[in-house]
């Protein structure tokens, strides 16, 4: 939270994706910093699907600040077993109908690359087919694509929900100069709006600082200095010019 608030410096656009379990001190101190705040429900790693606690979704969901956005990863591809689609596409019918009862918005992060090859239709079919189940999230968060798949990706948004807010970019913890690669793919998509990456950050300021090679204000500095240069790498990739804010996670 000290890196990225340090980065963010008081600027809009910029947020994080933060679980109320083991960051919960860290959701007040961004509900202060006037950070937006996008909150995981799913079960980590779980495919099929599955949500943290069980029980009502809705009990559960209403209970957090109405800026609070829900955030729910589902690894799912167009090639997936019936049965597995099946069972995915009602967890996330359920989730949509919950948000949207209680006033939430929501966040669905699509991931398809890690059981199977990307085509270039891959996650433009995968939104095709959750928009046709009447599941509009107000957010994507997507994995890198080529400049052709965006333009499918694009297509499908617009035809499917033209008032979604956008799709964030997600890191999967790819060094810093793909994920800059990615930025430029992604420049001519009218629907990218920002970047979510956690990994790329931290993961190497954590191991240093779990190894006692460092203290905590070393291990801020160096998150600050890796998320600063992705903010950069952002920029220079042209999103920024045109209009279009920056988030972190």
């Amino acid at each position: 939270m000290k890196a990225a608030a340090q980065v963010a410096a008081g600027r809009p656009g910029f947020g994080m994706l933060l679980d109320g379990k083991y960051g919960r001190e860290a959701l007040f101190e961004a509900d202060k910093l006037g950070l937006w705040i996008g909150r995981p429900v799913e079960q980590p790693g779980s495919r099929p699907l599955e949500f943290e606690d069980g029980g009502s979704l809705g009990a559960k969901l209403v209970e957090w600040p109405l800026s609070h956005t829900v955030k729910c990863l589902c690894f799912y591809r167009p090639d997936d077993p019936p049965e597995l689609k099946a069972r995915q596409e009602r967890e996330l019918v359920r989730l949509h109908d919950a948000a949207r009862r209680i006033g939430r918005e929501l966040l669905i992060e699509i991931v398809a690359g890690k059981h199977g090859t990307l085509e270039e239709t891959t996650v433009a079919d995968v939104i095709a087919r959750l928009y046709g189940l009447g599941i509009k999230p107000d957010w994507w968060k997507l994995e890198a694509q080529s400049p052709a798949a965006w333009a499918r990706i694009d297509a499908a948004i617009a035809a499917g929900d033209p008032l979604c807010r956008g799709v964030l970019v997600l890191g999967l913890e790819a060094p810093e100069a793909e994920l800059a690669a990615a930025f430029r793919d992604a420049r001519g998509s009218a629907w990218v709006k920002g970047f979510a990456v956690g990994r790329t950050i931290f993961v190497e300021p954590a191991r240093r600082w779990f190894a006692g090679q460092g203290g905590d204000e070393e291990a801020v500095s160096a998150m600050a200095a890796a998320f600063g240069r992705l903010v950069e790498a952002w920029e220079r990739a042209g999103r920024l010019d045109r209009g279009r804010g920056v988030s972190g996670g």
